[in-house]
């Protein structure tokens, strides 16, 4: 189980600022109120931001106090907001965003977030010298660095659900399902969906298909007697795969549904895991920052919290092992 990074050295910092930013996960929740607790034991001041990046230009600043983040740990989504901010792409709204914080007392900045967050926080420190640091927080499971990610298990349990629900209805009637999940350009969570919800094939970004390996699959699993088959299927970045797909197979003889899970996999109460991660992570962001650590993401190595600095983390492809989507193939064969 994870322990928290406690760096017992003088404070660096008694004012510490948090802000949710990009895509939403299920377990940010928990993320906030482990920071603002852990730093309100630790002796700091400790402000949220509203709407990320846009809040903080727009001074949306606020005090909180451990009553703030009473019985939210369970919530999904995150009680700050979130946004893309276009704004934030400019070294200008970056210098005055430190200016910003500066004049509000504010000495350490924690983003929860992605990769688009995290370079936000890099270039703020680089430029202006102002103290961040990341937690991961997406669905996607794509950060670098990090075995795991704030939200990850909660979507893939919400999918695989749905998935057994949908199993049902799929062998009812004798039918082909196409289950599209979330993953722009990352199979992570196709690829653990996939595994868990015993898919007959598994289309990954990382690992396309072509249409005659699926038909081939599917002919095979008709041949040993099976009447239905669940295709797990990553959005991609062109929209309407699963559509295209779903025509490909019929022109072939194989008539199938669709059914695109999309944002429901985001939402939702976090599960235990991303619960006591998003805790271990946020307490860990604030030991670290507190001890003169930043221009870092906290992640987890070898079921270890680790520290590894934004110029390792941020662009870096994660890669899917090739021996998991090999191990995926076999067992769906």
């Amino acid at each position: 189980m994870l322990s928290i990074q406690n760096l017992e050295t003088a404070a660096q910092c008694n004012s510490i600022a948090v802000l949710t930013s990009g895509g939403d996960a299920p377990g940010m929740n928990a993320a906030i109120r482990a920071v603002v607790r852990y730093g309100l034991t630790a002796g700091c001041k400790v402000y949220g931001i509203y709407r990320g990046y846009t809040g903080l230009l727009e001074n949306q600043i606020v005090d909180l106090q451990a009553s703030s983040v009473a019985n939210i740990i369970q919530r999904g989504g995150t009680i700050l907001k979130t946004s893309r901010s276009q704004e934030f792409y400019n070294p200008t709204c970056r210098a005055e965003a430190a200016q910003i914080l500066r004049e509000r007392g504010v000495q350490g900045l924690i983003v929860i977030g992605g990769d688009g967050s995290f370079t936000g926080a890099h270039l703020l420190e680089n430029e202006t010298g102002f103290p961040t640091i990341g937690i991961p927080g997406t669905i996607d499971n794509d950060i670098a660095q990090t075995e795991d990610t704030i939200g990850f298990d909660t979507a893939v349990n919400t999918a695989i659900e749905a998935i057994d629900r949908i199993r049902d209805t799929a062998s009812s009637h004798d039918r082909i399902f196409l289950v599209e999940v979330m993953g722009r350009s990352s199979g992570f969570i196709a690829l653990q969906v996939g595994m868990g919800g015993g898919a007959e094939t598994i289309i990954l970004p990382e690992k396309r298909e072509s249409i005659e390996n699926i038909c081939k699959t599917i002919e095979r699993g008709i041949v040993r007697g099976k009447t239905s088959s669940i295709i797990v299927v990553a959005e991609g970045k062109d929209p309407g795969l699963s559509a295209q797909l779903s025509n490909d197979l019929s022109a072939r003889g194989y008539h199938s549904r669709v059914c695109i899970l999309g944002h429901t996999q985001r939402g939702g109460s976090p599960t235990s895991h991303d619960r006591v991660l998003a805790s271990v992570l946020g307490a860990s962001a604030v030991s670290y920052l507190l001890a003169g650590k930043s221009n870092a993401m906290v992640g987890v190595q070898n079921e270890k919290v680790v520290l590894v600095p934004f110029t390792q983390v941020i662009g870096k492809k994660k890669q899917i092992p090739e021996d998991l989507m090999n191990l995926a193939q076999i067992l769906s064969s």
